[in-house]
């Protein structure tokens, strides 16, 4: 009738993992997994500024900036944003492939290492309301400095919007179901 469950003590392993619950919420996203120890002056930095003014004028080009190609499709209208982002997830799949494959290391001598990750439905939610900004203002983190750069300065409201709603999930990440 009743379900009585034998008590054990925990180990040392199970305290030290219950005691390391940051890691754990850590392992959930992928800040500081593999973050590298180099110490460098700042101007080495302006190399991710080339980089990025070049991605912009990618996304320009290939008009993933654009709002009526973002509503086209939402709409299921056009294929042209579904074979940028699938280019872009091949692309990436056969990267992380050579990159395992052949141990490729940074550009300064690092491992670079992955991690599995779990499921949690947190992602679901997450994406969801992602999907949902992006179909109601046409722009995403990727696109948004390309956005404002060739002009369409409204989308500083969205940039602005993205800055405080990662303010707010910073104050609120350790109250949240991880």
């Amino acid at each position: 009738m009743f379900n009585v469950q034998e008590f054990h003590s925990p180990s040392p392993e199970e305290i030290a993992a219950a005691n390391n619950t940051d890691f754990e919420v850590r392992s959930l996203d992928t800040m500081c997994v593999n973050e590298s120890q180099l110490q460098h002056p700042w101007w080495y930095n302006l190399k991710y500024a080339a980089v990025g003014l070049l991605f912009g004028i990618a996304f320009v080009k290939a008009e993933i900036v654009s709002w009526f190609r973002i509503q086209e499709m939402f709409r299921l209208q056009s294929f042209h944003m579904y074979g940028v982002i699938g280019t872009g997830v091949v692309l990436g799949a056969i990267s992380v492939w050579l990159i395992k494959r052949f141990k490729v290391k940074t550009i300064y001598g690092e491992q670079i290492e992955f991690h599995p990750k779990k499921f949690n439905r947190g992602q679901i939610f997450g994406g969801t309301i992602f999907g949902l900004g992006w179909a109601m203002t046409g722009a995403c983190p990727g696109p948004l400095f390309a956005q404002i750069g060739s002009g369409a300065f409204v989308i500083g409201v969205t940039l602005l919007s993205a800055i405080g709603g990662t303010w707010l999930y910073g104050y609120f990440r350790e109250r949240l179901p991880h």
